[in-house]
């Protein structure tokens, strides 16, 4: 005769067994609502930790709004924050960037979004680049409506994230750019840029790294600072 088969009890696997730590999670979730509520103005309807941000358009000062969106990442130079241990800039280049997208069309931002995903979340790095997130918010007049922090274990190197961003901005139909009105003769304004941004960071790592092979704490003469203060 056969034996009965046995029935040894399965141990429970949890969240924190693959690598997902809730309870920080929830701790930094706190601390960004706090962040975020900063950027807030009258328009902004709901509070941080909803499924999605409510934002009331001004039909007052935009008589026949058009919105105007758009979605971002920060680029390579994230590698420069991992390895300079500096992420709170990061935050203000991605929502600049956004920014910039729509006010080339004459949009006037009103929300941003984002989007910080990483393997083991570091409550105290994901502070900061929402905080960076804030002031750059804060310094162009939208608020922070909310986002997703994302925990994929395995999904990233240790100390690595990915950084995005969406905006959403307004302008009136009759003030919309659309370089549709541009003849010949019409005078060109240039502004010069303070720097690399966002764009540009694939190339000169490769220069001044594997080229030039300078260090990222190496200062350069030429350039008054070190390579990646900025």
């Amino acid at each position: 005769m056969s034996s009965a088969p046995s029935h040894k009890k399965t141990p429970s696997v949890t969240y924190a067994d693959a690598g997902v730590d809730i309870p920080s999670g929830d701790r930094t979730k706190q601390r960004i609502k706090y962040l975020a509520q900063r950027t807030f103005n009258k328009q902004v309807l709901s509070e941080i930790g909803g499924f999605g941000g409510l934002f009331k358009l001004d039909t007052e000062r935009y008589k026949n709004p058009v919105l105007v969106s758009s979605a971002d990442g920060v680029g390579t130079k994230l590698k420069l924050a991992f390895d300079m241990n500096l992420h709170n800039t990061v935050g203000q280049d991605l929502v600049n960037h956004c920014v910039n997208d729509i006010a080339v069309q004459g949009a006037t931002p009103l929300f941003f979004m984002d989007y910080l995903a990483t393997g083991k979340l570091d409550p105290e790095v994901a502070e900061k680049v929402v905080s960076g997130l804030a002031d750059g918010c804060r310094a162009n007049g939208c608020a922070l409506i909310g986002g997703e922090t994302a925990q994929m274990p395995g999904f990233y190197r240790d100390g690595e994230y990915d950084l995005a961003g969406f905006i959403v901005g307004v302008v009136d139909r009759e003030k919309l750019i659309t370089g549709a009105a541009i003849r010949a003769g019409d005078v060109i304004v240039g502004l010069p840029s303070t720097g690399l941004h966002t764009n540009g960071y694939s190339l000169a790592r490769k220069l001044f790294f594997e080229v030039a092979r300078y260090s990222a704490e190496h200062y350069v003469n030429e350039l008054k600072e070190k390579l990646a203060l900025r």
